[in-house]
């Protein structure tokens, strides 16, 4: 996997433009949502959350022993996520569907970046890959779909029988909007202007997050997204494709 097609997209920096939408569809499943609500820093630090995941991204997709040390330390770290949501039901963050869930929407968000901002990617190739990273993650394999076009009506499936509309949804969307991106190394004398500079972009985060999503889960989630707004991405899209750097390899908050 080292030198796969998943290290190669994970590098990709329009990633960050959908990954937000990763976070949305993940907490939309009940046992995530209860989980996330419960034990997050999302509410205090949205944006350094999605760092963070996209620094663990690039650690799993790059291979090797690092990778192996990440899996293992990703699930001590749900394994003591557990508790009991508001309607007293039981969860665990290593609840088999939901833990294999997550692990899928990723799938998902790096197909959605390649079909939205492009090039096209072997799919076929790509969850391959993932079905050896769910390995790695001690994923089992029944719990995924078997083949890249089983895919595709799993996802339709859990949209129309296990997501729902959950307040936890709801609660990241608006801290995402509200919250700016975390202040840069700006020198000391400009810092004053960050707030208005940065928060705009929770703004085009909390866009990005709704837009990107299969429309089928927006109108589960009661998530306005009108004709104006589609033309507005679809432009954005086409601006986006006309290049995009890689990530580091290593994704370091900036303060």
């Amino acid at each position: 996997m080292q030198d796969g097609l998943l290290r190669e997209l994970a590098g990709d920096r329009r990633l960050i433009m959908v990954l937000p939408g990763s976070m949305v569809m993940q907490v939309a499943h009940p046992v995530v949502g209860a989980g996330v609500g419960a034990h997050s820093v999302f509410r205090a630090d949205p944006w350094g959350r999605l760092f963070h995941s996209l620094d663990s991204m690039l650690t799993l997709a790059r291979g090797g022993p690092g990778a192996a040390a990440e899996g293992a330390r990703l699930r001590a770290v749900h394994r003591e996520i557990r508790g009991v949501d508001d309607r007293g039901h039981r969860y665990s963050a290593l609840h088999p569907e939901a833990y294999a869930w997550v692990h899928l929407t990723l799938y998902e968000r790096l197909v959605t970046m390649s079909r939205l901002f492009g090039p096209p990617v072997d799919q076929a190739r790509l969850y391959a890959e993932f079905l050896e990273l769910g390995d790695a993650l001690g994923i089992r394999r029944h719990h995924l779909p078997a083949d890249e076009p089983a895919v595709w009506p799993h996802l339709k499936h859990m949209t129309a029988d296990v997501l729902e509309n959950h307040p936890t949804v709801h609660a990241f969307l608006h801290v995402l909007r509200t919250s700016p991106v975390p202040l840069p190394r700006w020198p000391s004398g400009l810092r004053w202007a960050w707030p208005a500079v940065g928060r705009p972009f929770g703004e085009v985060a909390h866009f990005l997050a709704v837009g990107t999503l299969d429309p089928a889960l927006r109108e589960l989630l009661g998530l306005r997204w009108t004709d104006r707004q589609e033309n507005v991405l679809a432009r954005m899209a086409d601006g986006v494709r006309r290049g995009a750097p890689r990530l580091p390899d290593r994704i370091r908050r900036v303060s």
